[in-house]
């Protein structure tokens, strides 16, 4: 007998092959029948819902394959609903399998999960006892072709029951956008043929597509200069073109060469207020031109826009530009000041002092060292919270599948450790740098036993200034009482050592001496540095935030 959850677990076989979850009466059977598919599946206990799809999610990311979160009904659903927020908002595809209300109907601890998740942008497909195959593979299909999760609800009194034979259906793959209409691709050339000062801005679309080559090749035919949005880091590689992350993240030099650009080409970017800068990272008189996958523009910033593939889109404006005779300057575009001064920009950051003015380390001195002593096989994951900019910043990224952040598109803190859970799975040979604060990490604590359990080899960097930092920059500034912003010091090289990780306080770089030769080492483990920061040092990204908020820009 092939019960409804077998049949799930065959129909999403082809599709997926780790599963994230926590069990749960709804959800029973469902694991039951993936333990039952002798190596079809990786299965990875986490120890909160919301790891579940936090984990799913950052798999993607760094793997670039679906991944099945799994969780129970009710308050197993609700547990998950900030990640799913985040996947929905990030354009994520995973499928989170939920147990759901008897078809009987609700019960006293059942809510309407249907509505919660269209609420927040998910499409929720429930299977029947007919139409099990039918039900899960249209779900993965509605996952990669709109690059979005999507639930698949399994009734609490069919999970066990016998399914009934259906005929296989078709599995549908993602959608590959058509290119725009010739003169459409023309015009744009012509914008980039006319550029002085040209510049490409890559983000993680374009990595997706697989575009690095094609956006390299172009970017050099116009002579122009290269960056990314902060999910794109290290998309051009050590490009000597390459300005690194802009917006808020760029180095000053970086900025300031940005800001000269007079027509920006934007592949797979969306253009957040952060790579924006809140709208002040370009000219004013720049054109900004945006290929993404979205019907429409996705910032004010953006003058025209082409719908597509960024690879496809790139190929194709590079070969508009070699049969155009006007494009035969292209190369020498910037001045030659300019190009020298792009070759410092990236790396152009204050080194700060070994400790702040009172007495705490300084996070981009401390950043600095970590980044000499770390091997250049890594992958940073972050939380989110006022640090959030250090490690972008001064840790070199290889490319954008080892930079991953779980949380920056809802601005949600507190999936550090689940998602660290994640890319662990997918990038088992690299050595994952989880950087985290003490807000975020005292928030997803239950999966720093996930995380120990799982990483073959990991740095976790807590930057605790025992606050939320966020906060104080931004509020406590402007008078708002601090009182609710404070978090009593916590030792979390305590905690992880009670987990069976090795846990390091760090209270000044000499403090890294004891542990430079295990970060240089390819030893397995987990190690976790409780890095005392100081409150006092404010990240550029946030002066900006301030700014803003106060009117002072």
């Amino acid at each position: 007998m092939a019960t409804v959850s077998a049949r799930i677990v065959s129909a999403l076989q082809p599709a997926a092959s780790e599963v994230f979850g926590v069990m749960g009466n709804g959800n029973a059977h469902f694991l039951d029948a993936v333990m039952a598919a002798p190596g079809a599946f990786h299965y990875t206990a986490v120890r909160h819902e919301a790891g579940a799809v936090a984990a799913a999610d950052a798999y993607f990311r760094a793997a670039g394959r679906l991944a099945i979160a799994t969780t129970t009904y009710g308050a197993g659903f609700t547990n998950a609903l900030t990640p799913l927020a985040e996947a929905v908002q990030a354009d994520i595809p995973l499928v989170l399998v939920v147990g759901d209300a008897p078809t009987s109907g609700r019960r006293p601890w059942d809510v309407d999960q249907v509505r919660i998740a269209a609420g927040l942008g998910a499409t929720t497909f429930t299977v029947s006892a007919d139409h099990v195959l039918t039900e899960t593979t249209a779900a993965v299909g509605h996952a990669l072709r709109h690059r979005t999760p999507v639930v698949l609800a399994i009734p609490y009194d069919l999970a066990g029951v016998e399914a009934a034979d259906e005929d296989q259906p078709v599995p549908v793959g993602p959608e590959v956008p058509r290119l725009p209409a010739e003169g459409d691709l023309e015009r744009v050339a012509a914008v980039l043929a006319a550029a002085e000062r040209p510049l490409v801005l890559a983000g993680r679309g374009a990595w997706i597509s697989g575009a690095q080559g094609a956006a390299t090749k172009l970017a050099e035919h116009l002579g122009a200069l290269m960056a990314t949005s902060g999910l794109g880091a290290g998309f051009f590689g050590d490009h000597p073109a390459a300005l690194g992350i802009a917006g808020g993240w760029a180095s000053e030099p970086s900025a300031q060469l940005i800001a000269e650009a007079d027509v920006v080409l934007v592949l797979g970017a969306r253009l957040n207020q952060f790579t924006t800068r809140f709208g002040h990272a370009f000219g004013g008189s720049a054109r900004v031109i945006q290929v993404d996958v979205a019907d429409a523009p996705t910032s004010a910033v953006v003058t025209d826009h082409l719908r597509g593939d960024a690879r496809a889109i790139a190929e194709a404006l590079t070969d508009v530009l070699i049969g155009t005779p006007a494009a035969g300057h292209a190369a020498a575009r910037w001045s030659d000041v300019a190009a020298a001064r792009a070759l410092l920009a990236h790396d152009a950051r204050e080194d700060g002092d070994a400790l702040a003015a009172d007495g705490r380390l300084d996070p981009r001195s401390l950043c600095r060292a970590l980044d000499g002593m770390l091997p250049a096989d890594r992958t940073i994951v972050q939380d989110g919270g006022h640090f959030i900019g250090w490690a972008p910043g001064y840790l070199r990224v290889p490319a954008p599948d080892r930079l991953i952040m779980v949380g920056t598109a809802y601005q949600t803190i507190g999936l550090g450790f689940p998602s660290a859970v994640g890319a662990a799975r997918a990038l088992p040979a690299s050595t994952l740098v989880l950087c985290t604060g003490d807000g975020g990490g005292l928030m997803a604590l239950a999966d720093l036993d996930s995380f120990i359990r799982t990483a073959r080899r990991a740095v976790i960097v807590v930057f605790n200034d025992a606050a939320y930092g966020a906060e104080i920059h931004q509020y406590a500034v402007r008078g708002i009482h601090s009182g609710p912003m404070m978090i009593d010091e916590v030792d979390f090289a305590a905690l992880a050592t009670a987990l069976g990780a090795t846990g390091r306080t760090i209270r000044t770089l000499q403090d890294l001496d004891g542990v430079a030769g295990w970060l240089g080492s390819d030893d397995d483990g987990v190690l976790l540095l409780d890095c005392k920061i100081s409150q006092q040092v404010v990240a550029p990204y946030m002066q900006e935030i301030v700014a803003v908020a106060t009117g002072a820009k």
